[in-house]
């Protein structure tokens, strides 16, 4: 049986802990002290901005797709009030726009874990723009109703118009349909003024598919189509929890399928020179990610040493992240779509 001194201990930090996330949301954008301009030692290349970052903040996933480079190699999330405060360090780095991915976002706390972050981006922090990447799979109207307001865009992956290819790939979740369920998330995005995107993964699986009339009649504001990726340790190697070497394809093949869709206006390609080294990432401890060795290396969390001094280990390629066309028209308010 417990002590009752250890009782009280536990329901004394219970009770911090839950003062700190009503804290945490109106320190650094409130109270923190202004940006100051980043001065380079002399001769030191210029630290990138943060302009927009990917956070990975969790590995968990309801699907199994084979050729996934972000597996679920751990199960941790970081609480509300600690994303929270990393999220405000991003944005006094310069941080413009934020993508919540995963794994898959929605699965924590069903949906209600990013809903608060992605409320906290745009209404605290006044973030331009706030995005998430999900399989769609676990969405729900009441989310929209809820959150919809906040969110700039939600891509979501869909990597075949053939429901048995997607049963192939990992994206088969019993009796639901995947395609059926992407056009249901189409119309909630309409209706709740969510800018709808598609994101497909190009294999061998369905690079000689034709999309071009399932993308437009959906009619996604961009529809980004990237070249199977190999990383090391994540789906390719011993320690990797996917082998996705049979999803591999040739440059080659690669660029007949964009032939292909050449008409499609919002295609936006990736290949694998691409994609490698021209995103941030933060994994669920707000980690960046360097991908520039084919495997991802960690560098130590901006909650530990800050932004500024984790970014120098991030491997990123700015130049390649404008050159891919990184930077574009992001905030729903200036996209002037038609609901």
């Amino acid at each position: 049986m417990a002590s009752v001194p250890g009782q009280l201990l536990r329901l004394l930090l219970r009770a911090l802990g839950a003062f700190w996330s009503t804290l945490a949301p109106f320190y650094w954008w409130r109270c923190g002290a202004p940006v100051r301009p980043r001065v380079p030692e002399e001769g030191a290349a210029p630290r990138p901005v943060p302009v927009s970052v990917n956070y990975h903040f969790t590995r968990q996933c309801n699907y199994k797709c084979g050729f996934c480079f972000h597996t679920a190699k751990t199960s941790f999330v970081l609480p509300l009030a600690d994303a929270q405060w990393g999220l405000g360090l991003l944005k006094q780095a310069g941080m413009e726009k934020i993508n919540f991915s995963g794994g898959e976002p929605f699965l924590h706390e069903r949906g209600e874990f990013v809903g608060k972050l992605v409320q906290f981006c745009k209404q605290e922090l006044k973030l331009p723009s706030v995005s998430i990447v999900s399989n769609g799979s676990m969405v729900t109207e009441k989310w929209f109703k809820r959150y919809g307001e906040y969110l700039d865009i939600l891509a979501v992956s869909c990597d075949s118009f053939s429901e048995e290819v997607n049963v192939l790939i990992g994206r088969g979740q019993g009796r639901k349909n995947h395609v059926k369920n992407l056009q249901k998330l189409r119309g909630w995005c309409r209706d709740y003024s969510v800018a709808f995107k598609i994101n497909s993964v190009i294999n061998s699986f369905n690079v000689e598919e034709d999309m071009n009339e399932h993308i437009q009649a959906l009619n996604p504001v961009r529809w980004k189509v990237f070249q199977c990726l190999l990383i090391e340790g994540e789906n390719t190697g011993e320690d990797a929890l996917r082998e996705a070497e049979k999803f591999v394809i040739s440059d080659e093949d690669f660029e007949l399928f964009l032939r292909r869709h050449k008409n499609v206006s919002c295609l936006v390609p990736e290949s694998n020179k691409k994609m490698r080294d021209s995103y941030l990432i933060l994994d669920e401890y707000m980690r960046f990610l360097n991908c520039k060795n084919g495997r991802k290396e960690p560098s130590r969390s901006i909650l530990d040493v800050g932004v500024e001094n984790a970014i120098q280990f991030s491997g990123f390629d700015e130049k390649m992240f404008f050159k891919r066309g990184g930077k574009y028209v992001w905030s729903k308010a200036d996209m002037k779509l038609e609901w």
